[in-house]
């Protein structure tokens, strides 16, 4: 017997005595709740990429500050594990509460008027940080969902809903941010008028508003009505016993099957992450505008949701079709990165280097590979049941998150040398 580090009665099953397994219609609106949280966190995260051109203007900001701006969500995976285990041992009540309550306090630091350009600046850096810390939520709170109030034919289904959300919010700060706050005359933001500043500030600030408002009526709703847990279990897999956490880190690093699938996972999503978040400064030398960059975003992403939720309903129907389906994906992503990348060598591979052929490589690289998170976070909980999902989920995407930093780290040192 060594040190324990959940308690006996929180590895107790919920299934006693004679009662069935059920479900109940509030399941839709948990996931509901959870679902926009996980919406405006990801909104909130990806709100500087997009409009990083007016941001400058408006606020001051450098190309080291953007990236900055984007790299806090990674850093607020810092402690993934500690709300991993809340959600574990006290349930997905508390763990939400305090998820919203770090992005109520996040968006309204970004909100406080100051008329120091570098205090406001701080400011907006310190809500961005208290944003990210409700990453480890958003994330990797969809799998212990999805068991905890899902009957086992609708959990794949569930969990690309309350997953996917996420990614569509950042998708939507694409669309938002672009086309509400409008972009200097050109994109150093050099020479504007002062009335053209202000109107961009002034959109900017709106926007930002606007998303404190709505978390804070989101948790308002969370305190009224968010449950922990069903009454009755829906499947024998929720009543089950979950392993103590010491015996499941040593389950997760000794499972060689588990390890592949989280590299196959971390890696790939993990940079495509990080270079979506900062997509528009990367698209800028090549004179893509930040509305047509977050077009790009916007679609890249949407299609992939689509696609996740519409792959998490088909594996429900069909059993045993996990990993075709992510070898056809993945076969697919690469195709499309390999296309994007042959196009800015047309002068060896003469391939047209156009707007047209960027949209079209950069959504197919978003469609197919947001399109394999669901399919990956049921893998990754199949594959060592009992260990509780949680901390499965939150080891793969604090991984991931490390991938997602360091391409951030590397464009952060690269305009600190420009």
């Amino acid at each position: 017997m060594g040190l324990q580090w959940s308690r006996e009665e929180e590895r107790r099953p919920l299934l006693a005595g004679s009662r069935a397994p059920r479900v109940f219609g509030r399941r839709w609106l948990v996931l509901l709740l959870f679902s926009l949280l996980g919406f405006m966190q990801g909104l909130v995260w990806n709100s500087w990429g997009p409009i990083q051109n007016s941001a400058r203007a408006a606020y001051g900001f450098q190309g080291l500050d953007i990236a900055l701006l984007v790299l806090w969500g990674p850093i607020g995976f810092l402690p993934c594990f500690l709300f991993m285990w809340l959600m574990d041992t006290r349930g997905l009540r508390v763990t939400v509460l305090l998820t919203l309550l770090c992005m109520v306090l996040g968006a309204g630091l970004r909100c406080i008027p100051v008329s120091d350009l570098a205090l406001r600046r701080r400011l907006i850096h310190g809500g961005q940080l208290l944003n990210g810390f409700a990453g480890p939520t958003a994330m990797n709170a969809a799998p212990f969902l999805s068991t905890t109030w899902f009957s086992p034919d609708e959990r794949a289904t569930a969990t690309a809903i309350a997953s996917m959300l996420n990614y569509l919010g950042g998708a939507c700060a694409f669309l938002i941010g672009p086309l509400i706050v409008p972009a200097p005359n050109n994109t150093s933001g050099s020479h504007l008028t002062e009335g053209h500043v202000a109107s961009i500030k002034d959109r900017i600030e709106a926007v930002m508003y606007t998303e404190f408002g709505v978390i804070a009526l989101l948790f308002a709703a969370v305190v009224a009505y968010f449950p922990a847990r069903p009454p009755v279990p829906p499947s024998v897999a929720a009543a089950g016993r979950r392993l103590s956490y010491r015996s499941s880190v040593w389950r997760l690093l000794s499972n060689v099957r588990f390890l592949m699938i989280v590299f196959a996972y971390a890696i790939p999503l993990g940079f495509y992450a990080g270079w979506s978040g900062v997509l528009d400064l990367i698209l800028t030398p090549i004179h893509i505008n930040q509305v047509d960059a977050g077009w790009i975003g916007f679609w890249s992403i949407v299609g992939g949701c689509f696609v996740g939720i519409a792959v998490g309903r088909f594996a429900d129907s069909v059993r045993g079709v996990l990993k075709p389906i992510l070898v056809l994906l993945f076969s697919a992503s690469t195709l499309s990165a390999t296309w994007f990348t042959l196009t800015f060598l047309s002068r060896v591979t003469h391939l047209p280097l156009t707007t047209a052929t960027i949209y079209t490589s950069c959504i197919l690289i978003g469609v197919f590979l947001n399109g394999t998170v669901p399919i990956f976070f049921e893998m990754f909980v199949e594959t060592v049941y009992p260990v509780p999902e949680g901390i499965t989920c939150g080891f793969v995407t604090f991984l991931s998150n490390i991938f997602t930093g360091l391409l951030l780290v590397f464009l952060t040192f690269y305009h600190i040398g420009e």
